[in-house]
């Protein structure tokens, strides 16, 4: 069972869906399922940027001021001790913090784990550092700068976080550091990592109800672009189903897009093209079945009359088979040279001929014409011209365009064969005195199975097809050509080759 393709509108609403889906699920992502870990990440950066904003300036007078404002800024705590442990300064500093006063013993173990590092450690602690594990230290409880503040915790916690051990995070910085006089002194500088747990709560449940809130969105916004957005395609779609049942009339109007309007008019287009090449094809067969039936109708009669008749075995009456049966093959060779050019199997055979003799051949070939039927055919030139082309082939150009002129001359039954030359170039015009062509014909007249004039009388020689094999003949040979007519003032028809040798 032949599998149902999914619809342009359902498939481009179904990838709006789910690119909206997927940019939800992006964000939940980063902003629900990371943020803790982000939100460290970003603290432990700027734990180390303020760090070394620190030390940039230590040992100037104004280093005292400026670790004030640093740790104001970073919202941080800094201590700075000497080698035993004892506070020279401090900034922001907060009772409850790991860093506020040491025992002698956790001093040394930071001091040691620092210098195990090479000078410079951080690390992470959890909790607070509570009353009870404080012992006194040389040098006495620091002076704090900045007292101790629980603005930042949560609602409902009391004293906050050190107040009752919350299990909060922090990272502290530790470096020792040494004065211009080899004087050993230790940095301490550490920044809370508040616990976003709350935080992180409260954006799930909003998070929910803008999820909600986009998804019902995204359905209404992506089934109302997609309709928008497929409809001139739909539209094209129907159109060319019509097309496609032999509808050449049908009307493609694609609106909105560009590439649509672009489409529908390749569309109309083909549509015209396709119902005259119907209309073109129905002619062809009413011409060539007219072509085929006389001279058929023709030899069967005179056979009929010599089988039948005593003393109608005449060298007229069989001369009249002749002429019929080479007017039916050359109909048929005529067919059989259209399609293959249009099929573009056929190559040419390039050679240097004379192309005045060539004319002058072609011409001869309508002698018997001109003596029995009145028809006069005049060729004015000056000298011969030699060209670089397939001979046979723009042979039976000529022929077809003088055959053509004869089948549409005028009373005066007069075609004109003019060659000249110029600008290295040989011209060859063929003029007849007929009705000629009107305006909007003329750019047909080369198109196959094309007839100007539905009444056109049977070629006096040849299949009545010429043109179009006239045409693809010089094409194949790069050559211009055209037809200059109006109606009631006749037409000439025209093409032009290189001259290979010019004389004279």
């Amino acid at each position: 069972m032949k599998r149902k393709k999914m619809s342009i509108k359902w498939r481009l609403f179904l990838v709006m869906f789910g690119f909206t889906v997927f940019l939800l699920a992006l964000l939940w992502f980063f902003q629900i399922v990371y943020l803790k870990n982000f939100y460290e990440i970003i603290k432990k950066h700027e734990l180390q940027k303020a760090a070394a904003e620190l030390l940039e300036d230590f040992g100037s007078g104004s280093s005292e001021w400026k670790m004030g404002k640093i740790a104001e800024d970073y919202d941080i705590s800094v201590n700075l001790t000497d080698s035993s442990g004892k506070s020279i300064y401090n900034a922001n500093i907060m009772e409850n913090s790991h860093i506020y006063i040491f025992s002698e013993e956790h001093f040394r173990k930071m001091y040691a784990k620092a210098k195990d590092a090479g000078g410079t450690v951080m690390y992470e602690v959890s909790g607070r550092y509570r009353e009870s594990d404080r012992e006194p230290v040389r040098g006495g409880t620091p002076e704090v700068n900045s007292p101790p503040q629980n603005t930042g915790a949560p609602p409902g916690f009391e004293g906050g976080f050190g107040a009752h051990g919350m299990d909060a995070k922090s990272m502290v910085y530790t470096r020792i550091i040494k004065d211009t006089s080899g004087n050993e002194y230790v940095l301490f500088v550490s920044s809370l990592i508040t616990p976003v747990d709350a935080t992180v709560h409260t954006l799930r449940i909003q998070f929910i109800y803008i999820s909600v809130i986009f998804v019902i969105l995204a359905l209404v916004l992506s089934f109302v672009i997609s309709r928008h957005v497929s409809k001139p395609i739909m539209n094209v779609n129907e159109s060319a189903k019509m097309l496609a049942e032999g509808n050449f009339d049908v009307k493609f109007e694609g609106r909105g897009y560009r590439e649509v309007w672009e489409l529908s008019e390749t569309l109309n287009y083909a549509a015209r093209e396709l119902g005259r090449t119907g209309r073109l094809q129905k002619d062809l067969i009413a011409n060539v079945s007219h072509d085929l039936r006389t001279p058929l109708t023709m030899i069967t009669a005179y056979s009929e009359v010599m089988r039948d008749l005593p003393g109608e075995n005449t060298p007229e009456n069989a001369q009249v088979i002749i002429d019929e049966s080479r007017r039916l093959t050359t109909l048929v060779n005529d067919m059989l040279d259209l399609s293959k050019l249009q099929a573009g199997v056929t190559e040419l055979k390039a050679e240097e001929f004379d192309f005045t003799t060539s004319i002058l051949a072609v011409m001869k070939r309508f002698s018997k014409l001109t003596e029995q039927s009145g028809y006069v055919i005049d060729f004015e030139y000056d000298d011969d011209v030699k060209v670089y082309a397939d001979e046979f082939k723009i042979h039976q150009v000529i022929y077809n365009l003088i055959n053509n002129a004869i089948s549409y001359a005028g009373d005066d039954k007069t075609v004109i064969v003019r060659q000249t030359v110029r600008e290295g170039k040989v011209r060859l015009e063929v003029e007849d005195h007929g009705d000629g062509i009107a305006d909007d014909a003329l750019e047909n007249i080369w198109d196959r199975y094309y007839k100007a004039d539905k009444n056109h009388r049977r070629a006096v020689q040849g299949s009545g097809i010429g043109l179009s094999i006239v045409r693809d003949i010089l094409r194949l040979h790069d050559a211009v050509y055209g037809v200059e007519s109006a109606k009631g003032r006749g037409s000439v028809f025209w093409f032009e080759l290189e001259v290979l040798e010019e004389q004279g």
